[in-house]
């Protein structure tokens, strides 16, 4: 850590220097009590880690391990944040590791290669896909190569039921940018970074289906709040389970609909329907689109004061760590808010939705990110 300046300004610059340091180690049997933003599920610290890493504000975390016998909370990641970027308190503990976010580290690619396996650990639920193989390397062989899996659960052949042994299940994980909140707000100008990786294909390039003033009802699947109908179809096209989608401008709701036998449509201003796109690059024309009078809410890692949208959309461009931005105009009925670019991500790292011991089984993540 830097050395800190003497009397005026000690703990603004101690703390600057403390949260602006590359710590990677992980801290063993180590707690560090309260200061949590949230909990999270993770196979291992290094998982934990790469989850506080992606979250816009977590600093550091303790992850409660497999081995963990007080309670039932094994494999619980919990992100935390301070002020200063340091834990409050230290704590010894039996079967915690405990950590801090790589963000202000040169790490290279935002996309971490996940290639541990995870013996009698199961992840469950975000199955769309069961097929059996001979073992789970060829489980992960699939998984990799399947564009929507992100990771697994192998049933190995000493499983208790017998029927289910050798049965490979592909999971998936939203692995592009979802905003959190959208809303008309005068004075704001919202939009994406044109570098955020929609798709693992580069080509060929495609472009979706869309239907003008035309509703698809029923059949929902899920509803994400999103910019644009071009928004709400990279959404879709990123889920294996949607098979179309609609979207409403007036709330900018998106849904995500499925039904693989038939799709029947109907008449309907305002709202725009379409398909999913498969095996190719969709058109990224919609990312660089600036949204005026739209606010994006929430997920800020920082806000910046700049002189124009260009110069905000252009610097959460060249910032790995950004994905969104919402810069706030001359005009915003606020003044202490005008000027303000404020910085957006949400978690894109694989991140099971919950996590159990399981005998007999062996989970992993997809190796796309590794080559």
């Amino acid at each position: 850590m830097g050395t800190c300046m003497i009397l005026v300004g000690v703990l603004t610059i101690c703390g600057l220097s403390f949260s602006q340091e590359c710590r990677r180690t992980f801290l063993e049997n180590v707690d560090f009590p309260g200061t949590d933003i949230t909990s999270l599920l993770s196979p291992d610290a290094e998982h934990c880690q790469q989850l506080c890493t992606q979250h816009p504000s977590c600093l550091f975390f303790t992850f409660i391990r497999q081995n963990w016998t007080e309670d039932n909370r094994n494999f619980y990641c919990y992100l935390k944040y301070t002020e200063s970027g340091r834990p409050k308190v230290q704590n010894p503990l039996q079967g915690v590791t405990s950590g801090f976010s790589l963000k202000v580290c040169d790490s290279g690619s935002m996309v971490p290669c996940l290639s541990q396996m995870y013996q009698n650990t199961d992840f469950l639920g975000a199955d769309y896909r069961g097929l059996f193989t001979t073992d789970h390397e060829e489980c992960q062989r699939v998984c990799t190569q399947d564009p929507f899996c992100q990771f697994f659960t192998f049933v190995n052949g000493d499983f208790t039921t017998e029927r289910i042994r050798n049965k490979c299940h592909l999971k998936f994980s939203w692995t592009i940018p979802r905003t959190p909140g959208v809303k008309r707000e005068a004075g704001v100008v919202s939009g994406f970074s044109h570098k955020v990786e929609i798709s693992q294909y580069f080509e060929p390039v495609c472009r979706g289906k869309l239907f003008s003033n035309t509703d698809i009802p029923g059949n929902d699947l899920e509803v994400l709040p999103a910019a644009s109908p071009e928004h709400c179809q990279a959404l879709c096209s990123a889920d294996p389970r949607c098979t179309y989608f609609s979207y409403v401008s007036s709330n900018f709701n998106c849904h995500l609909k499925s039904n693989p036998n038939e799709i029947v449509t109907t008449a309907k201003e305002g709202i725009t329907s379409g398909l999913p796109v498969h095996f190719c690059q969709l058109d990224n024309n919609w990312l660089k689109v600036a949204h005026e009078g739209v606010s994006f809410e929430g997920s800020d890692i920082r806000f910046e004061l700049m002189d124009d949208a260009h110069t905000c959309q252009r610097t959460c461009t060249f910032d790995p760590n950004c994905q969104y931005y919402s810069y706030f105009t001359d005009s915003y009925s606020e003044s202490n808010m005008r000027r303000r670019c404020y910085f957006k991500r949400v978690i894109t790292v694989p991140a099971p939705p919950n996590i159990g011991k399981l005998n007999n089984v062996i989970s992993g993540f997809s190796l796309k990110s590794c080559a």
